[in-house]
Order: structure tokens, then sequence, then C-alpha cells
């Protein structure tokens, strides 16, 4: 073990992360607590995790050298994107270094068609999907004879926050579409008829202990998501199934750290797997303030095979709003005291550059009944991308 704090004693731990952008920024600040040395892959020093605090380690996540770099010193290495090439993950893993998840858990959360084939041949409930060969447009037109238009087009890499999904009407739509034109291969899912969207956070041990946090409820908009609350507003039956269904997942892939799994709930009230995520996830941000050990605590001590923590609320209901960029610009400072007028309210703020569309932050309200939490969450929100 490598490293020293601020004081000159040894950090219980030393972490690499691979990326450094807000989700590793909130990994430090869980790190700090708890003594442990973070160090943050990335090209840019100038990066949210960096600014705030932990080590920095210049190289491209996709660069072998880059990566060895990291791990030398490291007891174990972790992801907070899915960027890096499922080759190279295997690479590291062979050179000796832990990495967790694994390189197996990790390619499910990094190609979709690798994922809805394994949750299929293990019996987990995924929408009817085939994979097609780019230009294919016969097969997909098989697939439609026998499920009906519209379908979905996924891009099986690369796609995140509403990009690389498409929804199509027609074989004709198909052949102009872009994205299929951009990608060598297809994911063609039926579409689901989807009453809710769930996710599932489950942290868990290498040995297979795990904890669940409580489900969450997302609000999609473009593929993005705009808000949550916690837990989500569903029959208690459900929830249980959800969990039950997330952790079956997470101990059949063999899942370290934080495994976020993201549900539709069906128009006939069923559960069907959207996505995996093998890292900490937007979908628990509230973590932080909403219950007794956050998920980017929880997922350094997953990782590192220490003990978890309570996953209970600490508050009946909580929501969390994203600060999305406007077009145009923002300054999210100069909204910030009106923000704070509620001593209630938690903020955020990435320090990311401005992008219209791009999460910049989020803002989280803790109260008794869901209305109370939303109406303060948004309420903050406005404040702070106010024009």
């Amino acid at each position: 073990m490598n490293g020293t704090q601020q004081d000159g004693s040894p950090p219980t731990a030393v972490v690499g992360m691979v990326g450094a952008g807000q989700l590793a920024r909130m990994t430090q600040q869980a790190a700090i607590a708890l003594g442990i040395e973070l160090r943050v892959l990335s090209k840019d020093r100038d990066s949210p995790a960096v600014d705030a605090g932990a080590r920095h380690v210049a190289g491209d996540p996709c660069d072998m050298k880059s990566l060895l770099r990291l791990a030398e010193g490291c007891d174990v290495v972790t992801f907070d994107h899915e960027g890096v090439p499922p080759a190279l993950i295997s690479r590291l893993a062979a050179a000796g270094h832990q990495v967790r998840p694994s390189p197996a858990a990790q390619l499910l959360a990094q190609d979709k068609g690798e994922a809805r084939r394994l949750l299929s041949r293990s019996g987990f409930p995924v929408p009817p999907f085939i994979e097609v060969a780019q230009g294919d447009v016969e097969a997909v037109r098989s697939f439609a004879a026998a499920h009906g238009w519209p379908l979905v087009l996924k891009a099986p890499t690369g796609g995140y926050d509403g990009r690389g999904v498409e929804v199509i009407t027609s074989a004709e739509q198909l052949a102009s579409s872009p994205l299929a034109a951009a990608s060598t291969r297809w994911l063609i899912e039926e579409k689901v008829d989807i009453r809710q969207e769930l996710a599932v956070l489950i942290a868990r041990r290498p040995a297979g202990w795990w904890q669940a946090y409580p489900v969450v409820e997302t609000v999609q908009r473009d593929g993005i998501c705009h808000e949550l609350q916690m837990p989500g507003v569903i029959p208690a039956a459900l929830a249980v199934e959800a969990v039950s269904l997330a952790a079956s997942i997470a101990d059949g892939i063999d899942a370290t750290g934080i495994l976020a799994v993201e549900l539709f709930v069906t128009g006939d009230g069923g559960l069907v797997v959207n996505e995996l995520a093998a890292r900490p996830h937007n979908s628990g941000h509230a973590t932080i303030e909403a219950t007794v050990t956050s998920q980017f605590e929880n997922h350094l001590r997953a990782v590192l095979d220490w003990p978890l923590g309570d996953t209970s609320l600490l508050a009946p209901a909580v929501v969390t709003v994203n600060l999305l960029g406007p077009v145009g610009g923002v300054d999210l400072a100069r909204g910030l005291p009106a923000a704070l007028e509620d001593p209630s309210i938690h903020v955020h703020l990435y320090r990311k550059a401005h992008r219209a569309g791009r999460k910049l932050g989020h803002v989280t309200a803790l109260a008794e009944t869901v209305g109370e939490a939303q109406a303060k969450a948004r309420r903050a929100a406005a404040c702070l991308v106010a024009p």
C-alpha cells in the first residue's frame, strides 16, 4: 500500500478509479471520511474529482500503459464509467491487479447485447430482442412481423443519457436512421409498454454479501433522468420483487461494488430489465443524504471487501432533481443563495463545463411526503438553473 495522508499517516487503503467525473468526485467525498486515498485516471487535471481532492493520474483510460500506471500501488481498481475497452480490463486483471467489478461483470454494463443474451439465457425478464448486423433490414422486418412496430433500436455500446437509442416506426425509417448507419451491429427490441421506470442499487462484496437500497422511481425525458424519488411509489410486493430480481442478477453475474439494475414496470404490472450499470449510478445520488450509508461509501467498502453499511432511509420521502444545462448557458453559483433559503435543501454542484442537457449537479430534499419533497427540490432547482 502506497501513499500518505496530509497529516503524514498512511491511508487505510488506496483505490484507483478509472474516470474523474462527478461519480468519482462524490466517491472522493466518501473516501475522505474513511481515510482512503482515491486515485483517478483521466486525461484532464481540470476534472470534477481532482477538483475535490482526488489524486490525479494523467493518462488515457483506453491506453494500457495508463491503466497500469493507475493500478500500480493500488489495493483495487474500479470505474466511474464504461468507456474502457473490455480487452484492456481483462489484461489489467491478468497482470495481477485487483479489478472490481470483474471484467466479465463490467462487460455486461458495457455491451447491451452481451447483457441481453446472458440475462435471457438465465431466465431474467428482458424485452424480446434480436441482434443484427448493420444493414440487415430484412431481419428487422421479420422481427417486426412477429412483434409489431414500433421497435427500439439501440447501439450495443457507447450510449448514455438518451444517446444511442432510437424508436423506429418502419423499415424505411430504419434505412435512413443516422444511428443505424453509425453502428456496425444493432440491438433491436420490442417497444415495452412502460408504466413506470425503477432502479435498484445493490452493494455487493466479492464473497456475495449484499445490501439493497430502497427502490427508486425515476422520471425520464428523452432518455435522460430528470428526477427521482425514493422510495418509489409502488406496491410493497412489487418493491420486494424488484429487490429480489436485482439481487439475483448481482449474484448471477458475480457483481462487486454497486450494481444498478434499471427496470421497467410494464402495463400489466410486471417487471422487465432495461439496463445494468456496474458502478455508482445517478439513481443513487439521493443516498448521500437520504440513507445511513451512501452508495459511494458502500461502493468503496464493497470493492475493498469491507463490511457494508446500513442502507436504511432517514426520511419517509426523498426527491432528487438533476440540474441539466439549459440552452444558452447558466451560472449555477448565482442562484445558489436563493436555492439555499430552504435549510433542508442539499445542493451538489459538479464543477463541470456547461453544455446544453449536461448534468451539472443535483438537488435533494427530504420530507414527510413525496409531494413536499418534490416541491422543495423543484423550487431549489429552478433557482439554480434560472437564466
